[in-house]
């Protein structure tokens, strides 16, 4: 019997993903390594690699976008946008917020919300737990009222829309501020995407640790693809069908509409679903995705004899992975997405949003990894606002006279 729209959709989701968590596995591809590699050693390969992904997929989706293959006008509203990235509504501090949120917690729990899952697929029982921890976060932001009375009553919002701007698209904004009109938005659009792209794989090639390696090549292009790919099931000729025919289905798909790779919501949608009874109606994209993950990275893992059981070491540890799974799923939902839901897919779109989420996550991150080098090097002499003062002038971010401790 033929798969009808639902099934299809959740196929491709699921051999997308399959492919990303093998690549993954494989290549190493892991943002908070990206980031704690140049904080660490200096090496920016897999920083580099991170955005080689990002150029990739702005530059697959803009052509897409171009030859009409996908409609990420879907993506400016929350009924067909899963989420809606270009939403004109710009809450702008839930970027900054919920990106410092899962920047610190990626770093906790040893990894973003991909690298859990592709850890889980490498036999790391720790990482089920970070799962777990990050679902019961991402459940309390998504469907309680948790998320608004903590954080969204109280943030400012600016409309795009008083401005004449339909969007928070970066092209959208950029286009509304040329003094004549543009009579083709659309090729506009697709030049400003490959300027922004070539300009990221300019840096990217600008340094021998990216390009030495062809692991952090083959990475970021898988993956920039594989985002590109989703966009294409879900915003393309098949997505918009099945948006159309999902409200007359006699069991309505849940989650349905244009999205891509994201690796905290499923973890929410995981409770949903146990709620639910296990009904296959409540198997999203997002969800089945992140089995996809999970399968293809144990597959490699089984293949390459790299399958390893790990366990917590320590409370501490223990206790450190609780907050992190913790703030990976409020931070993660906060920002409507993580390193990869917003700083790939989102910004796929050239949603202003998604630029601000990359910032302050890796602000977080490395923050949080600068605290935790002085707390260990000084001890007891190292109290956190010692250290975080000490963290920050290394970022460049305080003046130097304010640290209180000898730089490391």
């Amino acid at each position: 019997m033929a798969m009808d729209l639902v099934q299809q959709t959740l196929l491709w989701a699921f051999l997308i993903a399959l492919v990303v968590g093998a690549i993954a596995n494989k290549t190493n591809f892991c943002t908070m390594g990206a980031v704690s590699d140049c904080v660490n050693t200096g090496d920016s390969g897999r920083m580099r690699a991170w955005v080689f992904a990002i150029a990739s997929a702005i530059t697959a989706v803009a052509l897409l976008e171009t030859w009409g293959q996908v409609d990420l006008s879907l993506v400016e509203q929350g009924d067909t946008g899963k989420p809606p990235y270009t939403a004109p509504q710009f809450t702008w501090l839930r970027y900054i917020l919920g990106g410092l949120l899962f920047g610190i917690g990626m770093t906790l729990g040893s990894g973003c919300g991909n690298k859990t899952l592709v850890r889980i697929g490498g036999g790391n029982l720790k990482s089920i737990f970070v799962f777990l921890v990050m679902g019961a976060g991402a459940y309390l932001m998504i469907y309680t009222d948790f998320g608004f009375y903590t954080f969204l009553q109280w943030m400012p919002t600016m409309d795009f829309t008083d401005y004449a701007i339909p969007s928070q698209g970066i092209d959208a904004i950029l286009l509304h501020g040329l003094p004549l009109g543009v009579e083709n938005p659309q090729n506009a659009k697709l030049i400003i995407a490959l300027i922004i792209a070539v300009a990221l794989f300019i840096w990217c090639f600008k340094s021998v640790d990216f390009y030495k390696s062809v692991d952090n090549i083959v990475g970021g292009t898988v993956i920039g693809i594989a985002v590109a790919a989703a966009w294409y099931i879900t915003a393309g000729p098949h997505g918009q069908e099945l948006l159309e025919e999902a409200p007359f289905l006699d069991q309505v798909p849940y989650d349905v509409g244009a999205q891509s790779l994201t690796f905290v919501k499923p973890s929410g949608h995981f409770y949903y679903w146990i709620r639910e009874g296990f009904a296959s109606q409540y198997l999203s994209f997002a969800l089945v995705a992140a089995s996809g993950i999970i399968i293809g990275s144990f597959i490699y893992a089984i293949f390459t004899k790299a399958f390893r059981i790990e366990w917590f070491a320590s409370m501490k540890d223990f206790v450190n992975h609780f907050i992190g799974g913790l703030l990976m799923g409020i931070g993660g939902v906060l920002s409507l997405g993580c390193t990869f839901g917003q700083a790939i897919s989102g910004a796929s779109t050239l949603a202003l949003g998604a630029l601000l989420t990359f910032i302050f996550i890796v602000l977080g991150a490395a923050t949080t990894m600068k605290v935790s080098y002085y707390k260990l090097l000084y001890g007891d002499e190292a109290s956190f606002p010692k250290a975080l003062l000490a963290a920050l002038a290394d970022l460049k971010l305080i003046p130097a006279k304010w640290r209180q401790l000898e730089a490391i």
